[in-house]
């Protein structure tokens, strides 16, 4: 049975599957360009959760398995959708008539970053060559010249690929993350409320200049106050259910807190319930909003408890 069908059909079941076996599932199995098998296993992974794709980067990395490589790329690709760039896959294999590149992100204001995906830095990368792809890219227009390139790398210990950028002539052009960065700038980004977050973190993948470090502070800053805003927003529960929330503040100055876990649980079967009714998989943009993979359909969620108090009313939303 084909991947989709299968997911579709008996999600339960796909979700026990490695990542190499969810790739033998996919069309023929053979990951090639432009073949069936590539088109089902990226569409499966739009419609996967965050915490999947994490452990199938994590499989990748950790079991070597036949196109583990290319299986990453399509992986890595995925994260740069879930940080809501518009991206367009590269190819698997370059060819003479092709410019080589893993991906291109696109961001509403314009800046795109080109892809490259390396699960080591065992051996030297040619600089040199990524900057063709980029000049070769900016002819073709299909990014503008203020495009720069990002190297994403399955291992931490890229110290030599490191100093291998910031000794070229490339090093205002080009950076470098590791995929367990880019997971968790993901992780931030859905676990944040405001559209704002998701631009400033989006701004930490393009080059810039931090002897002042005054912009990275403000996101850092920005992204915490949000995160802490959003929670403090959903578990702020009252302690005496027979009062109204503004005594028992004056008088009591004590709070009933709902664990954010739970709360979570209950947000997950709402979600799975209208995914269902919808006819399609949604997937996180923030910690209250979910969009199918299209965008066609997308929905907030705000979970509240059920209050007892007589007179007032049964549920409260911020």
């Amino acid at each position: 049975m084909p991947l989709l069908d299968l997911w579709s059909s008996n999600p339960a079941t796909i979700a026990q599957l490695s990542i190499e076996q969810i790739l033998a599932t996919a069309g023929s199995g053979s990951l090639l360009d432009n073949s069936d098998c590539s088109h089902e296993l990226r569409e499966y992974l739009q419609q996967v959760d965050s915490q999947r794709l994490a452990a199938y980067i994590d499989r990748c990395l950790t079991v070597h398995f036949q196109k583990s490589g290319l299986v990453l790329q399509d992986l890595v690709n995925e994260l740069g959708r879930r940080l809501d760039y518009q991206v367009t896959n590269g190819r698997y294999q370059g060819t003479t008539n092709a410019i080589g590149y893993y991906g291109i992100w696109s961001a509403q204001d314009g800046q795109a970053i080109i892809i490259e995906v390396k699960t080591t830095d065992a051996y030297r990368i040619s600089l040199d060559t990524l900057a063709r792809y980029r000049e070769g890219l900016i002819k073709a227009g299909q990014v503008t010249s203020n495009a720069s390139v990002l190297i994403v790398v399955g291992r931490e210990d890229t110290g030599e690929l490191e100093a291998q950028i910031r000794g070229s002539q490339h090093a205002w052009d080009m950076r470098l993350i590791s995929t367990d960065a880019l997971q968790k700038l993901v992780e931030l980004k859905e676990g944040a409320e405001g559209p704002e977050i998701g631009r400033k973190i989006r701004s930490l993948l393009t080059p810039r200049e931090y002897t002042r470090l005054d912009e990275m502070v403000d996101v850092m800053f920005t992204t915490a106050k949000d995160v802490e805003s959003a929670v403090e927003a959903e578990v702020l529960k009252v302690d005496d259910a027979e009062q109204d929330v503004a005594s028992v503040e004056k008088e009591k100055g004590t709070w009933e807190f709902t664990d954010s876990e739970l709360l979570q649980a209950k947000r997950d079967e709402i979600v799975a319930a209208l995914s269902k009714k919808e006819g399609v998989p949604l997937i996180r943009k923030s910690r209250a909003l979910y969009w199918s993979p299209d965008h066609n359909v997308q929905a907030a969620f705000t979970i509240s408890k059920r209050y007892l108090r007589k007179g007032g009313p049964a549920y409260w939303y911020a």
